[in-house]
């Protein structure tokens, strides 16, 4: 065979080829055993014979050889390896526990055979190809030694602390472990155990040196500094070292450094102190970056831009904590961010690679972003502070102020990481860094006024600009994820400002008066986009239903009235309708939201109810007019009956029928006339006005009176308007009718039913229920198809 192999691997190339043969030519000879037996006894010829399932042809020359069997070791590999093993015990059984009863020269003796025998089994076994009981060998060979180390330090009694010594013994086992592997490597197949474990030994000598040597946490972390430079060496220079054995020490102990000095940093007590730890996160940062640079140069980008993060990171705690012990907490943390905004500039860095590009970046947003995090809660805590405002409205108690005394500081944060967010927005095509931005700005100029203790005058005054502008521009920003977060915003701004001014009357009307004209400007903008101007309406019409709300309390009229006014928003919005152009429906809305609230203002006197459910009539009634509101009139025609029901109520009308039917009759006879001229017309416009008219107010008189004669006169009646609407197929009487029957029956048969329930035992109305629930679902189907019929049927009434 000519290859162009090394000779390592073509002589495991050859191996696995021989292997593959003998394993072949067993088969074969098994199988010709078979054809004899077969042929000497009497019978029909064997079957013709064919490959075997899975047989596959021997590969030619040069191609790749079969994958080696490595499913089980053999008896031989394992009867080897459970013998070394044994011996490793007996030999640590002697050594720790019958060690005393022999001298100097008979213990050195007994470790120079053990340790030689283990580390010399590997060549004897290597060369037989028992590859994997000289691993296992080995490994028993390499903890021999570590065992030699443990009992010479005992029997010798040396003044050594333990520290100095293990650190010593560490490195001493570190080189005859990565001589050991090297040696057998260069006459036999490599072994994969001795390399590993010299990188895992010497990971330990320089920090155990700098324990022996007390030189404390910062000693420590540089010996872990330098211990992981040394890792990254190896990983670089060494190709036959797999890439975990020594990357993984390293980014452990570059860790432990950089831990280490950020913790000394951030207890340093004056800037001469932080120093050090500064010059020890520098260090760790230069070595990071050069890693990331390094690896991103190998072709492994997904691995260099976390340690281009951490080394960032770095360099901001070592030069952020040399000013903090000079500064306050608020300006300690913006120190810190103005060491992290350069780091930023990073993604304008061509010369670099684009995963250290975009670590650096990474580290620098990140601790933009813990730094604005932190003000923007003090922010935050001043925008709540105001709901205290709640507790007496219009009491002059400037709420709002600074809670936590971030001041100044919290501001100068927020608006530093605006401006870094937006020049990203400007250096970077993604979506977010604008709506970043954004946010961060309204933070920081929203809350500086209260942040700073300025004049309430003034903080409403700036508050309200704020608002304005954010407003301003989600109707006209170009950016839309930006123009969203400024809507947003401007939505935030105007709440909490309006909660604040209820503090004072004049703020009051002041800065809602502003903020609707704000909102009112903004919905009239015809080259907005629909959905801003939309919500600029409703918030117009809010803030004016809420100064009239405000009039209404400032005059000093009772709760009670104060819905009456309110209700002149819905009377605008169905006068001016037309006018609005793509923001009538949402105005629509709002105002029929307000009128709502006037009449439930207006609940707590029934003469006070009454009178707004006639006005919100009208109203409905007016806005019906108008052809594409015609269906509205349906509202004003029930708000006209429930504003004479509640005025009947309200005079203590014990016998309703006297002021219904004289409506009803009327009522009926013009439906009649209207089904007649248009029989296509529906019974519920037709007659469902005039019936629910009696029916309705006389159930509920029926309901309350405990006499038998209204309750029978009523079924009666609603038994005749159930059958004429079965008989001439009028959904409306039918349904009106039947459920005003079911209403009087279930109410003249309740007391018998809770008396016949008292009685029974309390266990059969659960049975009862079970059962009928059983039945139900046995017949499901069935039901479920009848109540399909039912509702077609009732579709087809008129």
């Amino acid at each position: 065979m000519n290859t162009s192999l090394p000779p390592a691997e073509e002589l495991a190339l050859v191996d696995r080829e021989l292997a593959w043969l003998d394993h072949r030519r067993m088969y074969l000879l098994t199988r010709r055993d078979r054809l004899l037996h077969l042929l000497r006894q009497p019978g029909p010829a064997p079957a013709a014979w064919g490959p075997p399932a899975g047989w596959v042809p021997a590969p030619g020359p040069g191609a790749p050889a079969p994958a080696e069997d490595a499913s089980a070791p053999s008896a031989q590999n394992v009867l080897l390896a459970l013998g070394v093993v044994l011996l490793a015990v007996a030999a640590t059984a002697f050594t720790l526990v019958s060690w005393g009863a022999m001298g100097i020269a008979g213990r050195s003796a007994v470790l120079a055979v053990v340790t030689a025998a283990a580390l010399g089994a590997p060549v004897a076994l290597l060369r037989r190809g028992l590859r994997a009981t000289a691993e296992s060998v080995a490994a028993v060979g390499l903890l021999l030694t570590v065992l030699d180390a443990y009992a010479l330090y005992v029997a010798a009694g040396a003044d050594t602390g333990p520290a100095a010594y293990a650190a010593a013994a560490a490195a001493v086992c570190a080189a005859l472990w990565a001589g050991y592997g090297l040696g057998l490597a260069r006459r036999l197949p490599a072994l994969r155990i001795p390399l590993p474990a010299a990188v895992l030994a010497a990971q330990w000598p320089l920090p155990l040196a700098a324990l022996a040597g007390q030189s404390g946490p910062l000693g420590l972390g540089w010996a872990l500094l330098v211990t992981a430079v040394l890792d990254v060496l190896l990983a670089l220079r060494v190709r036959a070292l797999p890439a975990p054995v020594a990357w993984v020490p390293a980014g452990v102990l570059g860790a432990g450094a950089l831990l280490t000095g950020a913790v000394r940093s951030w207890s340093a007590a004056s800037a001469a102190g932080a120093v050090a730890p500064g010059v020890l996160l520098g260090a760790g940062a230069a070595l990071a970056v050069a890693v990331a640079v390094a690896v991103a140069a190998a072709g492994r980008g997904a691995a260099a831009w976390p340690v281009a993060a951490a080394g960032g990171l770095a360099a901001v705690v070592g030069l952020g904590g040399v000013a903090r012990p000079e500064l306050g907490p608020g300006w300690a943390v913006v120190a810190h961010l103005l060491v992290a905004l350069p780091l930023l500039a990073a993604v304008r860095a061509g010369r670099l690679a684009e995963p250290v590009r975009r670590g650096l970046l990474l580290a620098g947003a990140l601790a933009a972003t813990v730094a604005a995090l932190g003000a923007w809660c003090a922010a935050a805590a001043v925008l709540a502070a105001r709901t205290g405002v709640l507790d007496e409205v219009w009491a002059a108690s400037t709420p709002g102020a600074d809670p936590f005394g971030a001041g100044a500081p919290a501001v100068v944060v927020l608006l530093l990481a605006a401006a870094a967010a937006g020049w990203l927005s400007r250096a970077l095509s993604r979506p977010e860094p604008p709506v970043v931005a954004v946010a961060l700005a309204w933070s920081g100029l929203f809350t500086a006024p209260a942040l700073l203790d300025w004049p309430a005058a003034v903080v409403f005054a700036v508050q309200v600009v704020v608002t304005a502008a954010a407003g301003a521009y989600a109707l006209k920003g170009r950016t839309p994820g930006a123009a969203v977060a400024a809507g947003v915003c401007a939505l935030l701004g105007a709440g909490n400002v309006s909660l604040g001014a209820l503090d004072g009357r004049t703020a009051t009307f002041a800065v809602w008066g502003l903020l609707g004209a704000g909102c009112a400007a903004g919905a009239a903008q015809r080259s907005a986009p629909r959905p801003a101007r939309s919500v600029a309406a409703v918030c117009a019409v809010g803030y004016a239903g809420g100064l009239l709300l405000a009039a209404s309390a400032a005059a000093g009229r009772p709760p009670a009235w104060w819905g009456l006014p309110l209700l002149a928003v819905p009377a605008a919005a169905a006068v001016f309708g037309p006018r609005l152009g793509g923001v009538r429906v949402p105005a629509e809305i709002a105002a029929a939201v307000c009128g709502a609230l006037a009449v439930l203002w207006s609940a707590g006197r029934p003469g006070t109810l009454g009178l707004a459910l006639a006005l919100a009539g009208v109203v409905c009634a007016g806005a019906a007019v108008r052809a594409e509101r015609r269906p509205v009139g349906w509202a004003a025609g029930t708000l006209f009956v429930l504003a004479a029901w509640v005025r009947l109520a309200g005079a203590g009308v014990a016998a309703p029928e006297a002021y219904s039917l004289p409506v009803t009759v009327p009522a009926l006879a013009v439906g009649l006339v209207r089904r007649r001229r248009d029989p296509s017309a529906s019974s519920w416009t037709a007659y469902g006005p005039g019936l629910a008219a009696t029916l309705l107010p006389s159930l509920l008189a029926a309901l309350e009176d405990r006499h038998w004669l209204r309750p029978l006169l009523l079924g009666l009646a609603a038994l005749a308007v159930t059958l004429a609407g079965a008989r001439r197929r009028l959904q409306a009487p039918l349904l009106l009718g039947g459920a005003v029957l079911a209403g009087v029956a279930l109410h003249e048969l309740a007391p018998y039913v809770v008396q016949v329930v008292g009685a029974l035992p309390r266990w059969l109305p659960p049975a009862l229920a079970g059962l009928l629930l059983l039945a139900a679902g046995a017949t499901y189907e069935k039901r479920l198809g009848e109540a399909r019929r039912l509702r077609d049927a009732l579709g087809r009434l008129r």
